[in-house]
């Protein structure tokens, strides 16, 4: 699973400094896994503006090394970006450089080292760097527009099974120099974190603003934290920790899925179970955002939804040890867990067992590339990422972003036409645990249903309605007598978003709290904007577990709309097109 690594003395030239790693870190900032040793790059050059903090990075990055068997080279003279010495590194960490920092020559051998294999991670100001470097600004994934004043902002986690952000919940509140960029990176990198714009002010990238990525690049691995500014984010504990995860992942001692994703509905969102059911026994605890196994052999399934088509659907597990369990897919609605695994398929997770009964195998019937699965796969207490992808009858195993497996059903009692998913919970001394379970279709054999388009009724017979027919983002939606205008059409596209105005309904802030703000926002594809209809009435947003809900108790014209517990009273209940 890990690569073998060699030791390589501090090179040396003219003016470099070149300072090797000390002191050990804390025990909460280490790796899960006894890493091999090796080294890491630590360039600050600056051709604009000096962060200060930059001492205390490279302070950090010595003690982060020290705790975890890599050595820190520290320098800001260019002349180290040759190829022969670059290829004694693991990776190359730009700390808030600036400005144009690399010659022609120093930059081809940088190219040539990313596109070997190499590692980048851009720390804060990295982005403020080398902006007629094409190269670069890929790598890097988007450049610095502006910034706000330093201020507290909410960080919303997207990837808690990524290394740099498993650490963390699924929201982390920062004091920091919060940067704006000039493009942004979702499309053609993997969003860890991005900041809630409700929470902060300056924030210019209309609601969706990564400020943590990762991604695969001509070869490399890249990462990037907008963090990192101020001097005490290298003594604050959880960002040291975001920025070894980012480390051992750019220097390839851990495996995540770095592919960008776009368009995923959650069907666990680690807020809560609504459209899930336990068959059989044994059960599933849920803390921190995280379904643990415990006891069975039973199956967390979920009942809300039949899955047709073609589809993708990922799934973030970790085993603690040798433990066992599986995700199965294809079978009909069933409490019977031998149901599932009679009609349906079981993609295995288990650390030890034969080929066709381990991880990544389709269990009993194909073997994974054990290869490639040992290549991919993260050792126990540590997150792996599991894609299951759905064509026809063809079912394919992407394991932290590499195919393991492809098998094709042949048996018509199988069929992966249509279907259930649920997590199985093996039995006592077996636990697994799971997060963000989400699913992205395409129709395929089974196209999905046109959209419908129509008022959403509600309360006393009045209307769902944006408020002034506005479009601008944040413009409050309101209950108003029905009048069939523009600001009273919507759309159910199918996707689990509902749309008025060109944009989509929208949680504030992506909130969970007891009246919080229901508004109209550029559609994004985040959990914010999921919506699912109930059997009794109401319609729920899965992140937070709660209804859409008519403010108070007289729900005249101008009545808010807001989040609330669900309770099926009458201000609950809504009629879609």
């Amino acid at each position: 699973m890990r690569s073998t690594l060699t030791k390589a003395g501090c090179w040396l030239a003219g003016a470099l400094l070149c300072v090797s790693a000390a002191p050990a870190a804390t025990p909460t900032e280490q790796g899960p896994a006894a890493d091999p040793a090796y080294k890491i790059l630590a360039f600050s050059k600056t051709a604009g503006f000096r962060h200060s903090s930059i001492d205390d990075g490279l302070a950090a990055l010595r003690e982060l090394g020290g705790g975890n068997n890599f050595t820190v080279d520290a320098t800001e003279d260019a002349q180290a970006f040759t190829a022969g010495n670059l290829a004694q590194y693991k990776a190359v960490v730009f700390l808030s450089t600036t400005g144009d920092v690399l010659n022609a020559a120093q930059q081809t051998a940088f190219e040539q080292y990313i596109q070997g294999g190499g590692g980048y991670v851009g720390v804060h100001a990295a982005a403020d760097t080398e902006y007629d470097w094409p190269f670069y600004a890929g790598l890097a994934g988007a450049l610095f527009h502006s910034h706000p004043h330093n201020q507290t902002a909410r960080v919303k986690v997207e990837d808690r099974a990524h290394d740099a952000t498993a650490h963390l919940g699924p929201t982390w509140q920062r004091f920091d120099e919060w940067y704006n960029y000039r493009s942004n990176p979702r499309t053609t990198a993997h969003v860890l974190a991005s900041l809630d714009e409700s929470s902060y002010s300056g924030g210019n990238m209309s609601g969706d603003h990564p400020i943590s990525w990762c991604k695969d690049y001509r070869g490399g691995r890249a990462f990037y934290t907008g963090g990192g500014h101020t001097d005490e984010s290298y003594t604050e504990a959880a960002f040291r920790r975001h920025l070894l995860g980012g480390i051992r992942w750019a220097a390839g001692m851990t495996e995540a899925d770095c592919r960008p994703e776009t368009g995923y509905v959650p069907l666990f969102d680690g807020s809560g179970t609504a459209g899930w059911k336990q068959a059989g026994p044994g059960s599933f605890t849920l803390s921190d955002g995280t379904l643990t196994s415990q006891g069975g052999l039973g199956m967390l399934w979920y009942s809300a939804r039949e899955i047709t088509g073609d589809y993708s659907l990922k799934l973030d597990w970790r085993m603690d040890g040798d433990d066992n369990s599986g995700i199965l897919v294809g079978f009909p609605a069933s409490d019977d867990p031998w149901s599932a695994v009679n009609n349906g398929y079981e993609i295995q997770i288990d650390a030890t067992d034969s080929a066709d009964r381990t991880t990544g195998a389709v269990y009993g019937f194909k073997s994974a590339d054990v290869a490639a699965r040992d290549a991919a796969l993260n050792p126990p207490g540590e997150w792996n990422t599991y894609e299951i992808r759905v064509t026809g009858e063809r079912l394919e195993v992407f394991l932290n972003g590499r195919k393991i497996n492809d098998f094709t059903n042949t048996d018509p009692a199988r069929s992966l036409a249509q279907g259930h998913i649920g997590l199985q919970n093996h039995g006592d001394g077996d636990q697994v645990s799971f997060r963000n379970v989400r699913v992205k279709t395409s129709g395929g054999t089974q196209p999905p249903p046109g959209p419908r388009t129509g008022p959403v009724k509600g309360v006393n017979g009045k209307c769902a309605d944006v408020a002034n027919g506005s479009s601008a983002d944040g413009t409050q939606i309101q209950l108003w007598t029905c009048n069939a205008t523009t600001a009273q059409t919507w759309t159910v596209p199918g996707d689990g978003t509902l749309r008025a105005l060109n944009k989509c309904l929208d949680v504030s802030g992506g909130g969970t709290a007891d009246g919080t703000r229901i508004q109209l926002w550029t559609c994004n594809g985040t959990g914010a904007q999921q919506w699912q209809p109930q059997a009794d009435g109401t319609v729920r947003n899965p992140r937070s577990g709660k209804c859409l809900d008519a403010e108070g108790a007289t729900w005249n014209d101008g009545t808010r709309l807001h989040l609330w517990t669900c309770h099926t009273g009458p201000n609950q209940k809504w009629t879609l097109p």
